[in-house]
Parts: C-alpha cells; structure tokens; sequence
C-alpha cells in the first residue's frame, strides 16, 4: 500500500474495525473517527489512533486528518430500509458528511481516497445474472441515492485537486462483529434470533438473491486499492443465494424443522443483487477466499457469544 498513515471514517463499525486491525497488521499507522452511534469504542484496537467524532464536525476532522497520507472512508448511515424514515439524517452523514470531509482534505498531503459505497447505487436487474460497474445505477432507496451522490461528488472534487479516488461497491457483507440490527446483515439477524428462540422473517416470496461476501474478502479489497487504478469496483462473489436458501442453511444449522415466517415485501430492496466482480480481479488483484457454507458456523460462534449462551 502506497502511504504510512490512513484514515479510517467509522473505522468502530463492523468492517472499519475489521480493516483498521488488518492494516495495523502489516505496520501501517491507522486513525479512527467514529461518532460511536452504531460503532464500539472497544472495536478500535488500542494501537490506532482514535478520534470521537463526527465527519460532519470540522474541528475532528481536522484533528482526525492530522498527519494522514491516504483515507478510507466507511462512516455512513448503513441502512436501506430504514433509508425512508430517516432519510434527512441519513442523506446528510452519506452526502454532507462526505462533503465536509473532502473539503478538509490537505491536497498537498492526501495521496489516495477510497469510498465505501454499496450495491445500492443499481437498479434492480431483470435476473440473478452477476452485474458489472456499467449496469444502470438508479438507487431504488434513499440509502442508495446518497452512496451514488458520494461517489460522484467525491470523483468530481478529488479529480479538481488531483488526488486518485476509488469507490469500492460493497455487497451483502456477513462475518464475526456485525452489529445486530433489525435492518441490516440478514445472516446476522437470522442468527441472532434463532438463538433468542425467536422465528426469522423472510420478506416477499424469498427468491430475492443476494451475494453474501465474509468481512475478510471486503477488507482485502479495500485494502487493495491504494496505488491501483482509479475507479469504481465491485466487491463480492459472484455467487448469488436467496434468501430462502439462506433461511434453510441457517434453519437446518440452528433449529432444524422450523419453518421462516413469511411477509409483504419491503420497498426499496433489490429483488436481485449479485456482483460481477472481473473488473476488481483485473485491477485489485481481487479473489474472494471465503464462502457462506464454510463460514456459517465462524458466524453463529461469535454471536452465541455475544449473546453470551452456551453451545
């Protein structure tokens, strides 16, 4: 990775704390903002840098950009449902969080900048045939909308200062960490309420299909991109599941013989959403090394232990 010191924006979430660890790991300096709403204090491992604070406040972005060669923006509102109710927090963290944040940037210092962005920014394609970065990109979601926004805003004021901007599109990600959350990280939320002896919910007739990639596979692609070609990539298997499917892998895992609950569709979701990913392979050197089916029962350890119950 070209550059010393990156920041990472919510690197307390889920994945920002997966790549702040993987980057300490091979000897990089790491900075960490995070406002903390959904993120951990304890995710952020004690040799980064942390900064409590919000990327929409100047004053911690300053201090947080103190030093920085390279920035890795993941803080957002993760949440396409949730996206409609919430949709003027939601576009201001995504879109003007984002903003400020380029705005703060020193062009003289700052060498690379990658932005999460999400499989959100697609229309919904007519079949689970794997899309590529030229598939239509009509958000049917605010969520969506305001990922497309940052990627555009970013390419447009990143190219005016000359420094080299990635948005890596990220798919359905699963893996030990996930928060849980009635709207984001199915697999998480299957898990979670099987173990709380709760049923699990698939929404419509559950033949939607989506490309779970682990945590790991996401963190290495980001971490992929600094010094590689410019552009927007994306990230995931090219293996689609439906949700059925996964409700049967999850169910004959954890509480075999039940049967998931079933109900109305929810707006906003992609009924398909599986990524070609040949031009990350080309650019990033990217190749997926994990699947669901191996990683199932990684995942249901770390949440029975969250939930603190015995195997």
């Amino acid at each position: 990775m070209t550059g010393s010191h990156a920041l990472v924006t919510g690197g307390a979430g889920f994945i920002g704390s997966h790549l702040t660890r993987a980057l300490l790991a091979e000897g990089r300096r790491v900075t960490v903002i995070d406002n903390l709403t959904v993120g951990r204090r304890g995710a952020v491992p004690d040799d980064a840098r942390f900064v409590h604070g919000d990327i929409r406040d100047e004053a911690a972005l300053r201090d947080a950009l103190e030093g920085v060669d390279g920035v890795f923006h993941l803080a957002a509102q993760v949440t396409i449902r949730g996206s409609f109710d919430r949709f003027v927090e939601d576009l201001d963290t995504n879109v003007m969080g984002t903003a400020r944040l380029l705005k703060a940037l020193d062009p003289s210092r700052v060498r690379w900048f990658t932005l999460a962005s999400s499989m959100a920014v697609y229309a919904d394609a007519d079949s689970p045939a794997p899309i590529d970065e030229s598939h239509p990109t009509r958000p049917l979601s605010p969520y969506g909308v305001g990922k497309l926004a940052a990627e555009q805003v970013s390419a447009q004021i990143l190219a005016s200062r000359g420094i080299p901007f990635t948005a890596v599109r990220f798919f359905n990600t699963y893996g030990p960490g996930q928060t849980f959350t009635p709207y984001v990280g199915v697999l998480t939320i299957f898990i979670t309420k099987l173990l709380r002896g709760e049923p699990i919910t698939v929404f419509g007739d559950g033949e939607q299909q989506r490309d779970f990639i682990h945590v790991s596979d996401i963190v290495a692609g980001t971490m992929a991109t600094p010094g590689k070609t410019p552009g927007c990539y994306n990230l995931g298997t090219g293996r689609g599941t439906s949700l059925n499917q996964l409700a049967e892998l999850v169910l004959e895992a954890l509480a075999p013989g039940q049967r998931p609950q079933h109900a109305p569709a929810h707006t906003g979701e992609l009924r398909f959403s599986v990524a070609n990913i040949d031009a990350a392979r080309r650019a990033l050197g990217f190749v997926p090394a994990r699947s669901l089916d191996r990683d199932l029962q990684e995942v249901i350890a770390h949440i029975r232990a969250r939930e603190g119950l015995a195997e």
